[in-house]
């Protein structure tokens, strides 16, 4: 037998690629998810505007503005133009919105014209609603966060 014919095994084993990528670990998004909806379970029965539910909502606001603070995200590029004609329906629609809550706000929230909040309360009022909801808005943030 000479030094050619022997073969030498390495002694770590070369990995096959049958392993996840590196943002799909199921486990570590398991467990997010699951502290998501605990968090948002807990902060849906606090009384509304007491200390406890601005705590609850200052807390995301801060670990997220943290966290564009530290790592931010590699920025879009703006686009060469923007459509006047779209981007003047979403300010009509949202300066109208914003022109119902106050005048709304301003009459004192008369039951004939109520703000909107009158009329979304009672539609997010059972508590695992509130807790979807807060789901969606920690998980809004979260994009905002990583756009």
């Amino acid at each position: 037998m000479t030094a050619e014919e022997v073969t030498v095994k390495p002694a770590v084993q070369e990995p096959d690629d049958t392993r996840l990528p590196a943002d799909a670990r199921p486990a570590r998004n398991a467990m997010i998810g699951v502290g998501l909806i605990s968090y948002a379970w807990i902060l849906g029965g606090t009384a509304p505007f007491s200390m406890q539910a601005l705590l609850g909502v200052l807390l995301p606001g801060a670990v997220l503005g943290g966290i564009a603070y530290a790592r931010p995200p590699e920025r879009i590029p703006p686009p060469d133009s923007i459509d006047a004609a779209g981007f003047s329906y979403w300010i009509i629609c949202i300066a109208l919105l914003f022109e119902w809550e106050a005048s709304a706000v301003r009459d004192n929230s008369p039951p004939w014209h109520p703000a909107l909040t009158n009329l979304i309360n009672p539609l997010i009022a059972p508590h695992p609603v509130k807790c979807a909801a807060i789901v969606v808005w920690l998980l809004a943030g979260w994009a905002l966060v990583k756009r």
